[in-house]
């Protein structure tokens, strides 16, 4: 008798082992989501929050480089568009979201 309830799993008293199993796993799954919160969601926030900050303060006149490498003067702002001027004659439509960064 023994022998099988020491393979099921439960000691010879009766009563089952490992008394704390639901609250260990809580615990886990708490520590879990907090690593992936301050190592991963948080610094992406703070990137993202950074970004919006750069594309606010965006005026006329400033030198900008777009997601696909394109390096322009901005010659207009309208909504969520930016008019960017490359030479005398050449200026192209952009949204908001396509500026990469701000050239120094």
């Amino acid at each position: 008798m023994f022998d099988v309830l020491m393979l099921m799993g439960t000691p010879p008293g009766g009563s089952p082992g490992g008394g704390g199993g639901f609250t260990s796993i809580i615990l886990m799954f708490a520590l879990i989501f907090g690593v992936l919160y301050f190592f991963m969601i948080r610094p992406q926030q703070k990137k993202e929050k950074d970004r919006q900050k750069m594309l606010s303060g965006l005026k006329k006149g400033d030198k900008v480089i777009t997601n696909s490498g394109i390096i322009g003067v901005i010659w207009g702002i309208k909504d969520n568009i930016m008019v960017l001027k490359f030479e005398e004659d050449v200026k192209i439509e952009f949204l908001k979201s396509a500026i990469a960064g701000k050239m120094e």
